[in-house]
């Protein structure tokens, strides 16, 4: 420690100085000459002796005007660790604050001796070497005022102005671009050492310290942070960005609320995880404000945003607004209501509430003005956010238009508009087609759903006539009218031919036998003889689609058609990232009784991606393995199912490659030419074909079966089987079977597979 750098450099000023500054820095020389300050090695221990030359040091180094007890200043080692002198700020604050300070900017793990480092080979590096670095001799630390529980932030910085350093020996050569990996790793930072051992190096002089609140900057960096980086969900970013808002309030009793406005076809909706950081919204629904109470409300102040203060919400301020009495009772003392705007329309609006009565919100306002903007992109964010889920649902759900192919959408629509900019009469959008890709089929049906559809309709149809027997025959006994007789004869032969072969042309009659006949009858008696209304009202009751009882089996049967066919469509929404993520495909789902889905694979659908067979083999494994995971699935709906179904599964094996393109008209992709249409034909027709010289079906509950046309298919899906039957997936039952001829279709064979149900999914 030495005086000795900051003598020199006021020998420079003394040189270069215009001004009467020049007095008082030969003034401080003659005082350091006089005083023989020069050329001493100092101790920290020993600085008491040289009081008066500390304080002119201080004087020179900081302006005048500068109040020395708000002042965080001071002086250190040449290596920061031990302070000599201060100001009385900086020694209150290191006093009282130094066991609560924690390191921000340091790499967890970082050790005291390993920051020092740092700080010694930047300063080499740079004034030896001329290695600019672009860390800075700065430090951030956090701290919890205990007297309001908010953090507040300092900066620490280093000044190595009046530091020399003396070389022993020669400068060893250096390569920055061989150096530069291990100042960024605070580990590697020791490795430097081998290089540039610290014993050829001497660091003479002291270095100067100065401490900065930075709260407020600091709370706004963090919300710039969180904006740009997206490291949080947004429920979470919310909360975040709340905390800092509240650390720049400076006011632990300041609480802040943030409602971004989401639309659904231009109206306000509220339903959403990032509406709850609102306390207005969180309160509506806690005290159970009417929901079109609440829409009057926000369509009120939409039409004339405003910032709206209450200091107070008194009985005359809840009666002209009605919604204060909600925040009232949340125990709400003081809110406001602030519109934000992005690009000059409202993203939402921020809330300032407290528990307590707040009574200078002009000045908290005033603080909060310098965050608006980045609170209007965090809104706008959401909104922007909110509108993309709802896209990316509508594209999953609703079009054929999947991420794997919309790059080249992309492209014809781009060619549609620049043929535009030329102003083409009668143009039209070229056809999206995708060559010489490989498909892949699979169905998955629900055994027998037309023969269970009749069943389900047949008995509730003699449940509804029974009903009606019933009801006719109560009435009989107190109304004499030769017309109940007839009904209940009609009834009765009705009842006969629900119990044979009903058509759907004998499902129209009956509608029209009990709309014109039964229902104005005993509509009739329901009006006119009240003592038999509930009599009358059990039959009218039983009419009803979601409750009546001639609709218990055909709700039994599509409530279990529903769960089967969900929980398949669930499975493969998880099973298509797998598939996706070996090789970019097309995948696409039809509803039927069950569900059938169309994959395409090859070079067409990614270029960016070089395609090789194996991902077309990788593929047709999981295709096996997924039906035999969507076999044991819906078994295992056995016990949910209020109704008992099984399902089928079915795979039709094309080797060959063939073209697709989107169909405009109906927004979906088609095969292409003569030759790949007789894929779609052999597709529509094997669901229903039989084994050949028998009566019985291919497709089986609890097995796989595999359409194939050539030895060489069935040859590579065999040696899948056998994978599956070592994982204990699929049973050891295979069987090779020849199929009945089609029309138009004739050589096809299949290859049929139990499923092992033994193991658990």
């Amino acid at each position: 420690m030495s005086f000795n750098p900051f003598v020199e450099h006021l020998k420079e000023r003394v040189q270069t100085e215009k001004t009467l500054k020049t007095e008082f820095y030969k003034y401080v020389l003659d005082k350091f000459e006089k005083d023989t300050c020069i050329d001493l090695s100092l101790l920290p221990e020993n600085a008491e002796k040289y009081r008066e030359m500390l304080e002119l040091i201080y004087s020179i180094l900081t302006p005048p005007i500068l109040n020395e007890k708000e002042f965080f200043w001071a002086l250190s080692t040449p290596v920061p660790e031990k302070i000599f002198f201060s100001t009385e700020a900086f020694f209150n604050f290191h006093s009282s604050h130094h066991s609560g300070l924690h390191a921000v900017n340091v790499s967890q793990g970082e050790l005291f001796s390993q920051r020092q480092k740092r700080f010694i080979y930047n300063l080499i590096l740079e004034r030896l070497y001329g290695f600019s670095t672009v860390l800075k001799n700065e430090l951030l630390f956090s701290y919890v005022d205990p007297e309001t529980s908010l953090s507040r932030f300092y900066s620490i910085q280093t000044n190595a102005q009046f530091i020399n350093i003396k070389l022993k020996g020669d400068l060893p050569a250096l390569n920055f671009e061989t150096i530069e990996p291990y100042l960024n790793d605070y580990e590697g930072i020791d490795k430097l050492e081998e290089v540039l051992p610290l014993s050829n190096f001497k660091f003479e002089g002291f270095s100067v310290i100065t401490l900065t609140d930075i709260t407020l900057p600091h709370a706004l960096e963090n919300i710039r942070n969180e904006l740009v980086n997206h490291s949080n969900n947004e429920k979470a970013q919310y909360r975040l960005i709340i905390e800092s808002l509240k650390t720049l309030s400076e006011n632990p009793a300041i609480e802040f609320g943030l409602l971004p406005f989401l639309t659904i076809n231009n109206k306000l909706i509220f339903d959403t995880d990032e509406c709850s950081q609102s306390v207005l919204i969180t309160s509506a629904k806690e005290f159970s404000l009417a929901e079109e109470t609440f829409y009057a409300i926000t369509d009120d102040y939409q039409l004339n945003p405003k910032p709206v203060f209450f200091r107070s919400l008194t009985d005359e301020k809840v009666s002209k607004h009605p919604f204060l009495n909600i925040l009232r009772q949340a125990g709400i003392k003081s809110y406001g209501i602030f519109p934000v705007y992005f690009n000059k329309k409202m993203a939402g609006i921020m809330e300032v509430y407290s528990y307590e009565e707040i009574l200078f919100y002009e000045k908290l306002l005033s603080k909060l003005q310098v965050a608006i903007p980045l609170i209007a992109q965090l809104l706008q964010n959401s909104i922007d956010q909110f509108a993309s889920r709802i896209e990316k649902v509508i594209k999953n759900k609703f079009t054929s238009l999947q991420p794997s192919v919309q790059w080249k959408f992309n492209e014809v629509a781009w060619n549609y508009l620049k043929k535009g900019n030329r102003k083409q009469k009668n143009r039209e959008i070229e056809t999206v087609v995708f060559d010489d890709v490989y498909p892949l089929f699979g169905a998955i049906d629900i055994r027998n759903s037309t023969i269970e559809r009749n069943s389900a309709l047949q008995e509730d149809l003699k449940s509804l006539l029974t009903i009606i027997m019933e009801t006719l025959t109560i009435l009989k006994k107190h109304i004499h009218l030769t017309l109940t007789d007839r009904l209940i004869y009609k009834c009765e032969e009705w009842l006969e031919k629900v119990n044979g072969f009903i058509t759907t042309n004998d499902e129209l009659m009956l509608e029209s036998f009990l709309q014109e006949e039964v229902n104005p009858f005993l509509n009739h008696f329901r009006q006119n003889y009240p003592d038999d209304k509930e009599t009358i009202d059990r039959y009218f009751d039983s009419l009803g689609e979601e409750s009546g009882l001639s609709y218990v089996n055909r709700r039994n049967l599509e409530n279990s058609m529903q769960l089967i066919n969900n929980s398949i469509n669930h499975y493969l929404e998880q099973a298509q990232e797998e598939v996706q993520n070996s090789f970019p495909c097309y995948f696409e789902k039809f509803r039927t009784d069950g569900v059938e889905y169309d994959i395409y694979i090859g070079q067409s659908i990614s270029p960016e991606k070089v395609f090789d067979v194996l991902y077309l083999k990788n593929i047709r494994l999981w295709q096996v393995k997924s039906m035999a995971e969507i076999a044991r699935l819906t078994n295992s709906l056995t016990g949910q199912l209020s109704r008992p179904l099984q399902t089928t599964q079915l795979i039709f094996i094309h080797s060959n490659a063939i073209d697709i393109s989107f169909r405009n008209d109906e927004r979906r992709f088609d095969v292409e030419g003569a030759y790949n249409i007789r894929y779609e034909v052999v597709k529509k027709r094997i669901d229903k074909v039989l084994i050949a010289g028998t009566v019985e079906r291919l497709t089986q509950p609890g097995k796989i079966a595999m359409v194939y046309f050539n030895q060489t298919e069935a040859a590579e899906y065999q040696e899948y089987i056998k994978y599956l039957q070592e994982e204990k997936i699929l049973n050891d039952d295979l069987e090779v079977l020849e199929l009945e001829e089609l029309q138009g279709v004739t050589g096809l064979k299949a290859l049929r597979v139990g499923v092992n149900y033994e193991i658990a999914l």
